[in-house]
């Protein structure tokens, strides 16, 4: 009986003939290290070519996990380059509770930080031939927090778009640099996001002319498109996946 390993190799090699073949090239993936001041971050790369729109994507509290790599892959499929990127350290992957409250206030905090870990993505795109020219951000959770701070820092992308994720503006914070739309899409349910932050980010933006989408979802809770977990919401995941994939699609 084979070994599992040896079945895996058979199954690679099997796959990587039948794309050489019919004239494809293999999808590129794999971890990536990169330093900020001097710190290794590790992040996570679908390459589907330099022509390809990107998505740079952005982990929720317990950092950049296999969930994020599943949707990763799920972009990937479908034609799109993914750049997944870390925002705690390489090997921070934080499990209990009060470690994801200690490394997400920390950059709550440390705005001027959070901002450069974000500008990183950028520079790591650019280093590895991604498609600057036709890409967006997006976000779960911490990370849909973390893409608007993208939004208001005024970093120059078609999009930024959040799902389920922290909508307040810090003080002396606006988004009168926002240069991408901005989605949003939100349980009304949630009860760590209020829906009077919601509706405060809807005034701001429209204070400052940015082009935007807001969703709610009735009896819908926060976290709603992580898979498995009791606050998935199969219809809210799929109609927020949709709607995204049709703003892709205008890349």
């Amino acid at each position: 009986m084979q070994s599992l390993n040896h079945r895996k190799k058979i199954t690679l090699f099997c796959t990587t003939l039948a794309l050489a073949w019919f004239g494809a090239s293999p999808v590129q993936a794999k971890n990536i290290t990169y330093k900020v001041d001097k710190t290794a971050y590790e992040g996570y790369i679908v390459n589907k070519g330099k022509d390809a729109p990107l998505v740079i994507l952005v982990h929720d509290w317990d950092g950049l996990t296999g969930y994020e790599i599943k949707r990763a892959h799920m972009l990937g499929d479908l034609g799109y380059s993914v750049l997944a990127i870390d925002l705690f350290g390489k090997g921070v992957r934080p499990t209990e509770l009060k470690d994801k409250q200690e490394h997400t206030g920390q950059l709550y905090k440390d705005r001027t930080k959070m901002r450069a870990l974000l500008s990183k993505a950028l520079d790591v795109a650019k280093k590895n031939n991604l498609n600057l020219q036709k890409a967006v951000a997006i976000g779960y959770c911490f990370g849909g927090a973390a893409v608007l701070e993208m939004a208001r820092a005024g970093m120059d992308l078609d999009a930024f778009v959040t799902f389920h994720g922290g909508l307040s503006t810090p003080e002396g914070q606006d988004y009168a640099q926002t240069k991408g739309k901005v989605m949003v899409f939100h349980g009304s349910a949630d009860s760590m996001i209020s829906m009077d932050d919601f509706a405060n980010l809807t005034k701001a933006l429209e204070t400052n002319k940015v082009p935007h989408e807001m969703t709610t979802y009735s009896q819908t809770p926060h976290a709603f498109t992580v898979f498995d977990s009791p606050s998935y919401t199969q219809e809210a995941d799929k109609h927020s996946w949709t709607r995204f994939l049709a703003l892709l699609k205008t890349l």
